[in-house]
């Protein structure tokens, strides 16, 4: 099969042929549909984040099974499936309190055997988020699959398993946001989008998006946003001035220090600052510790949404099917995967929510 592959960081990926083995007892063998370009995959690329080379990146995806393993039950060939990072076993303590996204015991290929079920010329190619979804195929295991509802289409599906799932699970699960409150979001791209949207589902009265894109401000309105402020200096003001004194909450899905002290600064008196974004590896969150203790602020980081995604994404799939959850204006555009490395700067130059990457079926 094809794949996109990269070497190193700092570098292009290139398209080769790998092959993949599989599925073994507890693993789903997946022909690819759609993948989404996400700026997590990027850590990796820029260096912001440490990996093993060579790496098949991409964790947002969905297709069709092709196969399944002796041990899988509830999925066969033929399923429409999406994919998400959130691989768990079942049996560790947090799995058993409910926070699989969380699992201490992630059900990885047993040693010595590697971790990754892709080769090339007899040699290990690693799976970025045990997914690989920058690929024709995929074998993951039956953990990170979840089955979609008929009807649903598969280039849109493909953003429930990280975009969708982080964003609105953020809003309604990590913050708990109640009706009525007040919300603001730095950082209006495929996630923060999703939370402007999570809020407006959860009923906030006010919505206040802040990014430096002018068309990322608009699109945010068509998500759910009764506010748009333009982000940089002066937007802490700006926010004050517009909910009378501070927001309930406020969601920084940037992974930008400078975003989060922010992001602390626009919250009243006992809000809650959401740590959305994922951030370079080895930065330290900084914000005024003494406006932390006399406003009483709450700071809580939130991953992959904190949802157990094999419940919510059949119904995030039915909400949409349903009218009630607006996705279609994510996906920027359609490419091939040829044309991956000029989607990343397209995203990295700011002029895009989400890239899909379509497979021919």
């Amino acid at each position: 099969m094809k794949a996109a592959i990269l070497h190193a960081a700092h570098e292009p990926m290139t398209i080769e042929i790998v092959e993949l083995d599989g599925p073994r007892p507890e693993e789903v063998r997946i022909r690819v549909a759609a993948s989404g370009l996400c700026h997590s995959d990027y850590h990796i690329i820029s260096g912001d984040l440490g990996s093993a080379f060579p790496i098949v990146l991409g964790h947002e995806a969905s297709g069709i099974v092709e196969a399944v393993g002796s041990d899988v039950r509830g999925l066969a060939p033929g399923d429409r499936v999406a994919t998400c990072s959130s691989i768990f076993c079942g049996h560790c303590g947090d799995c058993q309190d409910g926070h699989n996204h969380l699992c201490s015991d992630k059900p990885l290929r047993a040693a010595p055997d590697p971790s990754s079920p892709i080769r090339q010329k007899g040699e290990v190619v690693h799976q970025f988020c045990n997914i690989g979804g920058f690929a024709e195929e995929v074998v993951v295991h039956r953990s990170a699959v979840s089955k979609l509802p008929e009807g649903m289409p598969l280039d849109i599906a493909a953003l429930l398993g990280c975009a969708v799932l982080t964003g609105i699970g953020s809003v309604t699960e990590g913050a708990g946001v109640k009706p009525g409150s007040t919300v603001v979001v730095l950082g209006c791209g495929g996630v923060g989008l999703n939370v402007v949207q999570g809020a407006r589902l959860a009923g906030a009265a006010q919505i206040i998006a802040v990014d430096l894109n002018p068309a990322k401000r608009a699109l945010a309105q068509t998500f759910g946003a009764t506010d748009v402020v333009e982000g940089g200096e002066g937007a802490v003001e700006r926010v004050l001035e517009l909910t009378k004194g501070g927001a309930d909450y406020a969601f920084e899905v940037v992974g930008s220090t400078a975003v989060q002290r922010q992001a602390c600064m626009m919250l009243r008196k006992r809000g809650t600052l959401m740590l959305v974004g994922l951030p370079k590896s080895g930065s330290d969150f900084s914000a005024p510790a003494l406006l932390i203790i006399t406003r009483e602020l709450r700071v809580v980081g939130s991953l992959m949404g904190s949802v157990p995604f094999q419940r919510v994404i059949p119904q995030y799939a039915q909400l949409y099917l349903d009218g009630r959850l607006t996705l279609d204006p994510l996906i920027s555009h359609r490419i091939k995967l040829k044309d991956i490395n000029t989607g990343y700067e397209q995203l990295i130059a700011g002029e895009t929510a989400r890239s899909v990457i379509t497979f021919d079926l």
